[in-house]
């Protein structure tokens, strides 16, 4: 049994952006049709649609499901549909901020391997925990950029 967390936020960025969420699916559609119209009817090679179409879908899952966070003396928690992410606040040396979340970095300075091998942290839509959240992670990992 998991200690009583210090923060804690729910982020479902598919229910949260009903604009950008019509628009995804608008041009996921778009896109199905053009590889299925690629792939099984032009190259006769209906598993290069599967695949491609699985490809597309597993990288955008994230946005998709409704993502919990929470924050322990030691450690974070990540919950995702039917995954756990939890790693102590000592593997990262800093983290930086965008309009919608945090990014924990691995290394001492921001780097483009960041996205690899990071921890992404977004935002509620009121972002009403994000100044408990950037208190606690000065706390915890010290250097923000």
């Amino acid at each position: 049994m998991l200690p009583k967390p210090l923060l804690s936020w729910r982020s479902w960025p598919f229910m949260e952006r009903p604009v950008t969420s019509i628009l995804l699916v608008v041009f996921l559609s778009f896109l199905a049709l053009l590889l299925y119209y690629l792939a099984v009817i032009t190259w006769q090679q209906p598993l290069y649609y599967v695949l491609g179409m699985f490809l597309v879908l597993i990288n955008l899952l994230p946005y998709f499901i409704q993502t919990e966070y929470e924050l322990y003396e030691d450690k974070y928690l990540v919950r995702y549909l039917f995954i756990k992410v939890s790693r102590p606040y000592s593997d990262f040396g800093c983290f930086y901020t965008d309009k919608r979340g945090i990014m924990l970095s691995t290394f001492k300075m921001p780097r483009r391997l960041d996205v690899f091998r990071g921890q992404s942290l977004r935002f509620s839509s009121t972002q009403d925990e994000r100044n408990d959240l950037l208190s606690i992670l000065k706390q915890k990992i010290g250097k923000q950029y």
